[in-house]
């Protein structure tokens, strides 16, 4: 069996399985926008404080930084789908209590940060046990239209999510935002339990594991990837380029109202040009197919995020027009970015490890966002936030230079080695 699903073996109504999932989970990232643009608003218009937002986007990052890796270890042990129906309840029942709190009326900032810091630990579980399952759920062939579809519906929901939010902040308590979160979580619960997701080898084997299985298995994802050199290469370089560009998004909701004097629909125009952005490049992935290298696609959709940036932090305070051009370049690029490299690694890697390796991948891709919102703030309320967005666009450009011209990654399709993907059940490591 080669590293992802043969369609061969696959049932015939698979399609139906994997669209019901989607539909699902695409609810669930629907009350996920809502929740995330109420809460920055509510923020933004309460503190006026970059440092604040940048905090609460530090919260949001460390489970995925330092916990990813042990919930990918665990994921590729137990059942998956009971992985993303426990991880959607837990991200329901925090909302449901912070609803609560601003119902009561009693909500304070840091509640906020508690309120992000579970959500992001839900995440850490549901994204690696959702991205492990598409490999055994779809053919290999069909991998990168699907990478193109997900990055479709994050564009669709980046269009809606926004101005729904600023709609239903104008009509409803914070308390009812939040709620609706809920409803779309049971969506996605729901969902799950009308279809069979596929379990690698050593899935359900709960019973077996113990601390240091878990220590050998994030070892294991660390050593995969280091000794895929070109994988490894490019991991340092989005790192750092994460370290760029993750602060311009907490950034964004005080550049709205301290430079453009605008509202909640200001930011929800840009957020839905992002958005916009993100379904047309999809589509253009999904009917162009990229260059023939991937990994040549993807930097070329760095570079037009970078690009993208530029303009947004040169925008005038009377041209948000010129912002808003800014933001949809951005998101046409994004799928040219993420969506080849998401469908190398689904090719190449083995379903039984891809739960290791994607929250490894996760928390290397993640890392060095938490020096950027530790300094960022201070220095977009120090000297403007403008200055963070060039800065930003001038480091992303010169990384895809440096990785344009590295052997590594120009060849890491071609020097990837079949790694052993099968876990000894009875406790060994897998080696490598």
């Amino acid at each position: 069996m080669t590293p992802a699903a043969d369609s061969s073996i696959l049932p015939q109504n698979w399609k139906k399985n994997f669209l019901i999932v989607w539909i699902g989970q695409a609810f669930s990232l629907l009350g996920s926008s809502l929740v995330s643009f109420a809460l920055v608003w509510w923020m933004t218009t309460t503190t006026g404080s970059a440092v604040i937002l940048t905090t609460a986007m530090l919260v949001s990052l460390l489970p995925e930084v330092f916990l990813s890796p042990f919930a990918g270890a665990l994921v590729d042990r137990l059942n998956r789908k009971k992985v993303m129906i426990i991880s959607d309840a837990c991200i329901a029942a925090a909302t449901l209590v912070m609803g609560l709190l601003f119902w009561l009326d009693a909500v304070q900032i840091w509640h906020v940060y508690v309120l992000l810091f579970i959500r992001s630990l839900g995440g850490a579980f549901q994204w690696p046990a959702m991205n492990a399952s598409i490999s055994l759920m779809v053919p290999e062939k069909e991998l990168g239209r699907i990478a193109g579809l997900n990055q479709a519906i994050r564009g669709v929901l980046n269009i809606v999510g926004p101005p729904l939010g600023a709609l239903l902040l104008s009509l409803l308590p914070m308390f009812g935002v939040l709620f609706i979160d809920i409803g779309t979580a049971a969506i996605a619960i729901g969902a799950l339990f009308f279809v069979i997701i596929p379990q690698p080898a050593q899935a359900g084997m709960a019973a077996l594991i113990t601390p240091r299985q878990v220590l050998e298995d994030v070892g294991f994802g660390f050593r995969y990837i280091y000794r895929w050199k070109g994988l490894f290469v490019i991991l340092i370089g989005i790192s750092f380029i994460n370290f760029f560009l993750a602060p311009t998004s907490a950034l964004m909701p005080l550049l709205v109202t301290n430079h453009f004097q605008g509202n909640a629909w200001h930011l929800g125009i840009l957020d839905s040009a992002f958005g916009i952005g993100v379904v047309v490049g999809s589509l253009g992935l999904t009917a162009w197919g990229g260059f023939k290298k991937k990994i040549i696609t993807s930097l070329a959709g760095i570079l037009g995020i970078a690009a993208g940036t530029l303009i947004v932090g040169l925008a005038p305070a009377s041209w948000f027009i010129m912002a808003v051009a800014g933001m949809a370049l951005m998101g046409l690029t994004i799928p040219f970015a993420n969506g080849p490299f998401h469908a190398l690694i689904q090719s190449k890697v083995a379903p039984e490890v891809q739960g290791r390796v994607f929250s490894t991948i996760a928390s290397m891709a993640s890392v060095m966002q938490i020096p950027a919102m530790l300094i960022s703030g201070q220095i977009a309320d120090g000297i403007g936030i403008h200055t963070w967005y060039f800065i930003s666009a001038a480091g992303c450009f010169a990384i895809v230079v440096l990785m344009r011209v590295m052997p590594a990654v120009k060849q890491i399709e071609e020097n990837h080695v079949v790694q052993p993907a099968v876990s000894n059940l009875a406790g060994n490591s897998p080696t490598l």
